[in-house]
């Protein structure tokens, strides 16, 4: 989700420097905002009869290794009917990913680097504009906060999201943090595959609340089954606060979205097509979350008139696959180690790599 990547004419291209390009359960009573979306609340202790699952990781986890020349994987994180849950409903919940001592790491590190990018914005949140309103974006943490690198490449969250994809690599399309303030209005709903200049549907977002997820804070919703709707990649305009109309059957098919609460260490996983949405945040806490975007290599890039900073940083040209250090391999790591950066861009955009409040620029 981003201002750039929306079609042409309703973004400016931005300048960038160059990059290398690499060859080759019950559902239980919905709170007032929910009811008004017609929605369902998925009670991740107690079931969902609609196909929302519970599952835990399991333990034993082995890493992947690079064999005589072949991948060797291990998908004991997850299992085959688990798949077939993300497949056919577009989104799946997996608990117990991260350990506590990782959560407290990894969302200290994703706070100081929110806190850099925005240090230059003191409005408050009733100035700001109602997609600013929905959360605080930062995006590419990766490229210029060291200490988020090794989340936004964690190799066991990588490992899931190929098994759930049905791929042997993924790449980075990028990271990004998504901060509900307190009081932050509910997101749009959309699906993301539109704002993303790429002909192929093989993508995946992980989705990682560092306090967990409740329908308070602003939890998740998704329309069962929305990726396999006809026509459902079309562009909502959620960035002038214009996301779909759910109440009209022609969009959400007669499908009521279903909201998940993540727990601590868990991670939700939904598809690019997949159709959601988030609930306000009527706590007096910050929802802090990180998410990664991550498709199957080989991709390409769609026909000309779409700008993305992913694709045009290192000058990829429609047809031809997206492979750079601007969209590094995520998983597998050879070597287990994240990779490095590419040249930083220019600071154009509080979201983006690079930027430093006006004040503290030569």
């Amino acid at each position: 989700m981003m201002r750039d990547g929306a079609p042409e004419g309703q973004a400016r291209r931005r300048a960038f420097l160059p990059a290398r390009v690499m060859p080759g359960a019950e559902c239980e009573q919905s709170p007032p905002w929910a009811q008004r979306a017609n929605g369902d609340f998925c009670d991740l202790e107690h079931g969902n009869p609609r196909g929302v699952p519970s599952v835990g990781f399991r333990p034993g986890l082995a890493p992947q290794a690079a064999v005589g020349g072949t991948l060797r994987r291990s998908m004991a994180a997850v299992t085959p009917e688990q798949i077939a849950r993300y497949r056919r409903d577009g989104f799946l919940v997996i608990e117990g990913l991260l350990g506590e001592d990782e959560l407290a790491r990894y969302g200290a590190a994703v706070d100081a680097a929110v806190a850099r990018r925005t240090a230059g914005d003191s409005r408050s949140l009733a100035e700001k504009t109602p997609y600013e309103q929905s959360f605080l974006q930062c995006m590419n943490l990766w490229e210029d906060a060291p200490d988020v690198r090794p989340l936004s490449f964690h190799p066991r969250i990588g490992e899931v999201a190929a098994a759930l994809v049905g791929t042997s690599c993924l790449r980075l399309w990028h990271d990004q943090a998504l901060y509900k303030e307190p009081g932050g209005r509910a997101t749009d709903a959309h699906n993301d595959q539109p704002y993303w200049p790429m002909v192929e549907t093989d993508t995946i977002t992980a989705w990682i609340p560092f306090d967990g997820s409740t329908l308070e804070s602003g939890a998740m919703g998704y329309l069962p089954g929305s990726h396999r709707f006809e026509g459902v990649r079309r562009f909502a305009n959620i960035f002038a606060g214009r996301g779909f109309d759910l109440s009209d059957p022609a969009i959400s098919g007669g499908v009521e979205p279903v909201f998940c609460e993540v727990p601590r260490g868990g991670v939700a996983f939904h598809h690019g097509l997949t159709i959601h949405l988030a609930g306000p945040n009527r706590t007096d806490r910050m929802r802090r979350v990180h998410t990664m975007i991550l498709f199957a290599d080989g991709a390409r890039r769609s026909t000309p008139g779409h700008p993305h900073f992913a694709v045009d940083r290192a000058g990829i040209r429609p047809g031809d696959p997206i492979r750079s250090d601007v969209t590094p391999v995520m998983w597998p790591r050879p070597d287990g180690r994240p990779p490095e950066p590419p040249p930083l861009p220019p600071p154009v955009h509080p979201a983006m790599p690079g930027w430093r409040p006006p004040s503290s620029r030569a």
